[in-house]
């Protein structure tokens, strides 16, 4: 762990080497201006815990791209739980051509991902107030993610009717995913899930695994 102390005394960990080359000086310069905001306002505004600035890279930035190669072009997302922008805005900053739903129940979550939309200038993305539950009917989305939301028993029936016929939902797990798709088979069955596979990942700047659920939803079928 590489870790170093920012401009405003706050110890935290440092960004991995390569990575202006990797995404691109302008792609990366929003990353790094992002973990800035973070290191500054994440325990303030009741982001993050205090030791998770020691991981902050690690444990949510760059483990938030192990999603991104399994998001269609031009896609448009939602994003569930958003809370401090994990997956949501990192996906926003690396993948230009979505379109994002940020989405979190909490208003104190929704205004701190505002002002980081606005201080980022992420035209792509729309921040909404709102439970899940009460978007169903009002977006049809090719992707849904989620990051450290809930147990999938739970997250299916707030995520998978804001699918439309199709479109994935992408969801970052533990080491403990297998068990959690036994627990769903029924639910599974009850919203049309085509299959749910677990896609393994080590991303850029990591040595660790990142298991990435998708479920996939049936595609409609037009004809009577």
């Amino acid at each position: 762990m590489n870790l170093s102390v920012d401009d405003n005394g706050v110890l935290a960990e440092a960004p991995p080497s390569g990575g202006a080359s990797h995404f691109g000086q302008d792609t990366w310069q929003q990353l790094v201006d992002y973990a800035g905001m973070l290191e500054r306002e994440g325990e303030l505004r009741g982001l993050l815990g205090p030791r998770e600035l020691k991981r902050l890279w690690t444990r949510h930035l760059l483990n938030s791209m192990a999603i991104l190669d399994f998001i269609p072009f031009k896609a448009k997302v939602v994003d569930v739980g958003s809370g401090a922008g994990f997956p949501g805005v990192v996906a926003a900053i690396v993948r230009k051509d979505l379109r994002l739903v940020l989405v979190d129940s909490m208003e104190r979550r929704a205004r701190w991902l505002n002002d980081v939309v606005k201080d980022l200038s992420l035209p792509n993305v729309e921040v909404v107030h709102a439970r899940s539950e009460d978007l169903v009917g009002k977006v049809d989305a090719d992707t849904v993610t989620a990051r450290a939301v809930a147990a999938l028993r739970k997250l299916l029936p707030w995520t998978m009717p804001l699918l439309k016929g199709g479109g994935s939902l992408l969801a970052l797990k533990g080491a403990r995913v297998d068990e959690e798709i036994d627990d769903a088979i029924h639910l599974l069955r009850k919203y049309r899930a085509k299959w749910a596979d677990v896609h393994v990942v080590i991303p850029f700047g990591t040595t660790e695994e990142t298991r990435v659920l998708e479920v996939r939803k049936k595609q409609t079928n037009r004809h009577r």
